[in-house]
């Protein structure tokens, strides 16, 4: 069940149902909502133990004149909006009544849709209480991020797991020779700075000055890696049973850590289309929540590649002031800008023309409202790992006293990279050839993607490493433990979802060039038939490698 209840009213869940505007025809005409499978029992996902878990092999077939009941067409809907994320699990819905009256339908059309929801698996009800949304029981659902491919298994394996490229040279191979000539008057100390190397504090300071931000060195503690410094302020400022609001979807290796620190999730939907946030849900949220802390990532979200517009950060930021909730702002995709598919970066920008919003952070520079994590992984190379957080300065004096029972400073050598990086021209020369590979690799992945497989569906985002793709009524779990077998590894998109959302997704990182990416959308067709098809897809590698 999902960590915090929240409940629907009768027209928001209208609305929802109306943004369904794409609709086929399963065996028998009946009417599934686009990305659902055709059957009811197909679409139950897990069921009892020994049955096959997940979406139906059978993506259903083409249309038919058949006249659809309406209390079918309405669990279908209700049933994706469960299955995406759009509701989340333990959602308590509205009356009957009250839902007939909002949709225009008569009460006996509501109460067949959600006794036909109970015999599926997605709805619970009790006398008294009223009803509330869940998902099938059955085997445990995928919620970890990928672990690291099994070395036996590289060069056999297409990795799409990791979304990260390989480090921009000769860029890396300069920054650390100038680091290891930097590196003698360190060598001198005990080497241990908890809130990080003075001058790598400082030049990321001026870096956010720079983008109009003014911050002082004493608002930067440098951290190992953005999940370091997540996991620092979830431990200061989230302590075990305090609700935190996440994105749904969201990073999954956040997900995870949050769930292992105790936090109680609170997933808010993504609005459609890659429109950024669904503010009115961030409202409701955040008014009725009330969640310690908000877990965003407003530049290229991680899956969606989402970006949120200057008005969206400004609104989200007050709502979350007038709350008392802080929110923690990721932007490690900050710097990867790379304009609509078909444009062609600049010399000087990288970003093909695409103007990109202010920092969260200049909405609440004083850092007690907004406290941004930045990192170099995917900007530069996640081999670094370095990252760094801004916030006010009480915060970081707090997180930099608590790091003594943690892991007590980042590596010296690598702090001393990123700063050359950072105060020559290395970080711009290597970001501008981190964009191009970016851009070229996501033409490649998409065209391949459009060739091998028409019938999947993305809106390809502006910028980032990612792409959310819905995998055309197919469950993305099973396309992943079988395309473990046939050499691609992707993650499925539950794990970037709370309690068993998007198993109709996969995500797909730019991270391959062609020919690969072609090889890779051709062994994911291949997976797809197996999955459409039925055949067992047994794996003889360890659970924790398969999605």
């Amino acid at each position: 069940m999902a960590h915090w209840n929240s409940a629907v009213g009768a027209p928001q869940l209208a609305r929802l149902l109306g943004s369904q505007h794409t609709v086929r025809r399963g065996p028998g005409g009946a009417a599934v909502p686009d990305g659902l499978p055709a059957t009811p029992a197909a679409a139950a996902g897990p069921g009892p133990a020994g049955r096959r878990g997940g979406f139906a092999g059978n993506g259903g077939s083409g249309p038919t004149s058949r006249k659809v009941p309406a209390y079918r067409s309405l669990a279908d809907g209700l049933r994706l909006l469960v299955l995406e994320g759009r509701i989340p699990v333990a959602t308590r819905l509205p009356a009957e009544r009250e839902l007939a009256a909002a949709l225009s339908v008569s009460r006996t059309t509501v109460a067949a849709a959600f006794e036909a929801l109970r015999a599926d698996g997605f709805l619970e009800s009790r006398r008294g209480s009223g009803s509330w949304t869940t998902v099938p029981a059955g085997k445990p659902l995928p919620t970890r991020g990928l672990d690291p491919l099994p070395p036996e298994n590289e060069g056999t394996v297409i990795d799409l797991g990791c979304a990260a490229l390989p480090a921009p040279e000769p860029y890396m191979s300069a920054a650390f020779q100038g680091a290891l000539a930097a590196l003698p008057p360190y060598a001198h100390t005990h080497g241990d700075y908890p809130a990080g190397l003075p001058v790598l504090r400082e030049a990321v300071a001026d870096r956010y000055t720079a983008l109009g931000v003014p911050t002082m060195p004493q608002q930067i503690m440098i951290t190992t890696g953005a999940m370091g410094g997540v996991g620092a302020l979830a431990r200061l400022l989230a302590p075990r049973g305090e609700r935190v609001a996440v994105e749904h979807p969201s990073y999954a290796n956040v997900l995870q850590l949050l769930r292992e620190t105790g936090a109680r999730l609170v997933p808010v939907p993504m609005a459609d289309r890659l429109a950024g946030w669904d503010l009115p849900a961030w409202h409701r949220t955040l008014r009725e929540a009330a969640p310690r802390l908000a877990y965003v990532v407003a530049d290229f979200h991680n899956p969606t590649g989402a970006l949120a517009g200057a008005e969206q950060r400004r609104e989200l930021v007050a709502a979350a002031r007038a709350s008392g909730t802080v929110l923690v702002a990721d932007e490690t995709m900050a710097e990867l800008p790379l304009g609509p598919p078909g444009a062609t970066g600049t010399p000087h920008t990288g970003s093909a023309g695409l103007e990109m919003p202010p920092p969260m952070a200049s909405y609440d520079p004083g850092g007690s409202a907004v406290i941004t994590v930045g990192s170099v992984s995917k900007s530069i190379w996640a081999g670094l790992r370095i990252g760094w957080i801004r916030a006010a300065p009480e915060v970081i004096r707090s997180l930099t006293a608590a790091r003594a029972y943690a892991d007590l400073g980042s590596p010296v050598l690598e702090q001393l990279a990123v700063t050359e990086l950072l105060t020559g021209d290395g970080w711009e020369q290597a970001v501008t050839l981190r964009r191009e590979r970016a851009r070229e690799n996501r033409e490649a992945l998409t065209s391949a993607l459009r060739d091998h497989l028409p019938d999947w569906e993305f809106t390809v985002p502006r910028g980032g490493l990612t792409l959310w793709v819905r995998t055309g009524g197919l469950s993305g779990s099973r396309i992943a433990e079988a395309g473990e077998q046939l050499g691609v590894r992707v993650p499925s998109g539950p794990r970037f979802g709370v309690d068993g959302a998007f198993e109709g997704y996969v995500r797909l990182p730019f991270t391959i060039a062609e020919p690969l990416a072609r090889e890779a959308a051709a062994r994911l067709a291949a997976a797809a038939d197996l999955v459409r098809s039925g055949a067992p897809t047994p794996s003889d590698l360890p659970r924790s490698y398969v999605a």
